[in-house]
């Protein structure tokens, strides 16, 4: 059987990530990768209209030095340095400041080498690692396959609560199996391992490190301040294994959760940088000198959640109602400003390879919800709505969602909560709230982490079996029509049975000075997929 190779050219990062993939004179091109050994397994996405500006910023010159300040729109006493435990966008910016993974993904969201120099499978099961030598801690220790095999499977063990460990459970076991090689053996085939390698919880860290005060990691910048909940500053490795990088000398990053207060730092230079732009702060923005808008569709959605281990939403009946209550023209002219893409109750959305375009749109149908509603017992009842600014477009979800319900005889008393804690305190915990879930590089991520039945994220409680059965199955799949097909079927499981609601998908917005250069986004998350820190400068 042939073995199937990926591996990477000398060059690393975004800036040309593709051209890497291109021109390696060993192993697949990015076509023979997205045929064979990958086949059907990754989203290719498109960064729209700021390809342009991209192009733009690459035309320049890098110039090494200065700082920047990056403000997210969450930071809490939970903030973390231990790639494991990484929840937020502003903790997957901290890690990816001080730690590398084994991969990383460019901005088609094909997998690119970063600590692994190279990887090999001949089924999909057994993959062989080979390291990339040279790479040191920020203590000085040379990076050892002892390093990736503790990193990889602290995972399994529930007391690391790791919030990758349903990803993690495919690894049935990892060792080192030569000097500078680690082989990872699946429970099953997995064409997805080098997407899933560049998670961010997957970031290596030095071997029986178990104390995260500070940062140990062979990244681009050494950890100078760490304090949760308030910042964190990096400031530049200058033996980092990376030619040149990064090019500044330290980024400072914190939150400011209320959305108004973080526009009025980008636009009074406080800040540099900053995600979670309301749709409505866009005008003010662009028409600030000095300042742009960048806009990125993915599969970024805020999401009405049902718990379905408690009542109301132990009924099935109560989980169609509300869904049929969702005006998704509505909630995106009016909470999105039309800075989104229509929804149909499924986290797959339509950038993704794997999206299934057959499936009946659900409309917007007060009679049908009442139907149910009445079915569920609940009319005439009071039902509390949690909604929070932290869950982008919820508060506005919730209200409209309000005024549908009064006008059927339900109740919703819409219970706003502040952005601080929201994400430890309420989500996942109340019977009806939101969430609001970043893009996911494959649809096998996306569905292992938010709705296989024992999944720490599995927001609503949904348990399935049949649906469980079919994520195994895909993953074994290289056929691309029967694994589309597989997943299909599984988001119409998720459409009728599971406790989500997903009414439209979100153009990720984000504010940025016009100094900041070097800018190519990837439609994962903001920040370029929370990497920036490394890739990016300032204008003299």
């Amino acid at each position: 059987m042939t073995t199937n190779k990926f591996e990477q050219d000398k060059a690393s990062g975004p800036s040309n990530a593709g051209e890497q993939l291109e021109s390696a004179h060993t192993g697949f091109t990015r076509r023979d990768m997205m045929r064979t050994v990958l086949a059907g397994s990754m989203m290719v996405g498109t960064a729209g209209s700021m390809l342009a500006v991209a192009g733009n910023a690459y035309a320049q010159t890098p110039r090494r030095g200065g700082k920047i300040k990056i403000a997210t729109q969450s930071s809490s006493t939970a903030d973390t340095l231990d790639p494991a435990k990484a929840a937020l966008s502003t903790d997957y910016t901290r890690v990816n400041m001080f730690y590398n993974g084994l991969t990383t993904l460019d901005a088609k969201l094909a997998p690119q080498m970063v600590l692994a120099e190279e990887i090999n499978t001949s089924d999909a099961t057994l993959w062989t690692i080979k390291l990339r030598s040279g790479v040191r801690f920020h203590d000085g220790k040379p990076l050892t396959p002892a390093d990736v095999v503790y990193s990889l499977m602290r995972h399994k063990d529930p007391a690391t609560a790791s919030k990758a460990k349903a990803l993690a459970d495919q690894f049935e076991s990892i060792k080192a199996s030569g000097p500078n090689e680690v082989q990872i053996k699946l429970t099953g085939p997995n064409a997805d391992l080098p997407v899933i390698l560049a998670t961010a919880q997957f970031l290596i860290i030095k071997d029986g490190t178990t104390t995260f005060t500070t940062a140990n990691g062979t990244g681009a910048f050494k950890c100078k301040e760490f304090t949760p909940g308030v910042r964190t500053v990096g400031v530049r490795n200058e033996e980092y294994w990376k030619s040149g990088k990064p090019y500044l000398d330290e980024v400072e990053l914190f939150g400011i959760p209320d959305e108004a207060a973080r526009i009025n730092a980008l636009l009074s230079g406080d800040v540099h940088w900053i995600n979670e732009v309301n749709p409505r702060s866009t005008q003010r923005v662009k028409s600030s000198p000095g300042y742009t808008v960048l806009e990125t569709k993915s599969g970024l959605y805020t999401d009405l959640v049902i718990r379905q281990d408690v009542a109301p939403g132990k009924s099935n009946d109560f989980t169609l109602g509300m869904k049929y209550l969702m005006d998704r023209e509505q909630i995106k002219t009016a909470a999105f400003r039309g800075y989104a893409v229509i929804g149909n109750d499924q986290p797959i959305d339509p950038t993704n390879r794997f999206h299934f375009a057959g499936l009946p749109q659900r409309p917007y149908d007060p009679d049908k919800a009442k139907f149910h509603l009445q079915k569920a017992g609940v009319i005439g009842s009071t039902i509390p709505l949690v909604a929070t600014v932290a869950a982008a477009g919820s508060v506005d979800m919730a209200l409209l969602m309000q005024q549908s319900a009064q006008k059927i005889g339900l109740k919703l008393d819409v219970k706003r909560m502040p952005a601080d804690g929201y994400w430890s305190n309420q989500w996942m915990k109340v019977p009806l709230g939101f969430g609001n879930i970043n893009p996911r590089p494959s649809a096998d991520i996306l569905f292992t982490q938010f709705f296989k039945s024992d999944s720490a994220w599995n927001e609503s409680g949904w348990k399935n079996d049949q649906f469980d059965q079919l994520l195994v199955a895909a993953r074994a799949q290289t056929d691309f029509a029967k694994r589309k097909q597989m997943y299909a079927d599984m988001q119409v499981l998720v459409h009728e049975k599971c406790g989500i609601g997903v009414p439209v998908f979100i153009v990720n917005l984000e504010g940025v000075s016009s100094k900041i250069k070097g800018i190519q986004p990837i439609p994962l998350g903001a920040f370029m997929n929370y990497t920036a820190a490394e890739y990016v400068w300032l204008e003299a």
